[in-house]
């Protein structure tokens, strides 16, 4: 809450462990070392843990031994702003700010106050449920821009048509994958109609000072393991509906 925001990823073998007090005081405790500043896990590792004579590493170690299961520090991110608001969502939460996605989003402005808390809650959730992978389009490498054309030209040039025709069909096509993984360009998963940079410049008017989405940070927990699909975009919208 309010200027900066840290999430961490711990992994453990079973979900029971997140259910352990234990567990759920570390992981809030490293999450209060990474807002200080710093989010490189092995830096991390080596810093006090609070209350204890022990490092971070250490303090791990003696978690592992008296809950009984494998925990791996895995990753952490840290998002701030000088003026504005970075606001934080929980997905499939199990206790207070613990859950298995988490999101921070930031947002520079001058204005304060439940109206921007309201827009950075939401477009946390969004980030949640549609995954993007890029702020802006500005933001998509160029490598994968380079692959995305290679794929859309070559379903394009099996329809037959013309050169011009196809290079306006491969800029049609990538329109449509920039709205799928580019957060500015998606539409809103509240109001689904909505882009999510005319969703910040309504509230911006609305505030009567500019506001800019910095950055965001989407952890999954266990991310890169296939798992089965499940519809998150579904349940986002749900919460925001109750």
């Amino acid at each position: 809450r309010g200027t900066a925001g840290a999430v961490v990823e711990v992994n453990s073998e079973t979900d029971f462990v997140a259910r352990n007090e234990l567990f759920q005081a570390f992981v809030r405790a490293v999450a209060a070392l990474v807002i200080t500043g710093n989010s490189d896990i092995e830096a991390l590792k080596q810093m006090p843990y609070p209350g204890t004579g022990r490092t971070v590493a250490e303090e791990l170690t003696e978690l592992v031994g008296r809950i009984g299961e494998n925990l791996v520090l895995r990753r952490a991110a840290r998002l701030a702003v000088g003026k504005g608001h970075v606001a934080s969502y929980v997905h499939n939460s199990l206790a207070p700010g613990l859950g298995k996605i988490g999101v921070l989003v930031a947002l520079e402005a001058e204005a304060s106050g439940e109206a921007i808390e309201t827009l950075g809650r939401q477009l946390a959730m969004h980030v949640a449920a549609a995954n993007p992978q890029y702020l802006d389009t500005a933001a998509v490498p160029g490598s994968a821009l380079d692959r995305e054309r290679a794929v859309l030209r070559e379903q394009a040039q099996g329809s037959g048509k013309t050169e011009a025709i196809v290079e306006r069909m491969v800029e049609g096509r990538l329109r449509k994958f920039y709205e799928e993984v580019v957060l500015l360009d998606q539409i809103f998963v509240v109001d689904g109609e909505s882009r999510v940079s005319k969703v910040v410049e309504a509230a911006a008017k609305t505030a009567g000072k500019p506001i800019r989405v910095a950055g965001f940070v989407r952890f999954a927990l266990g991310e890169g393991v296939e798992r089965p699909p499940s519809d998150f975009a579904a349940e986002v919208d749900a919460q925001l509906k109750s």
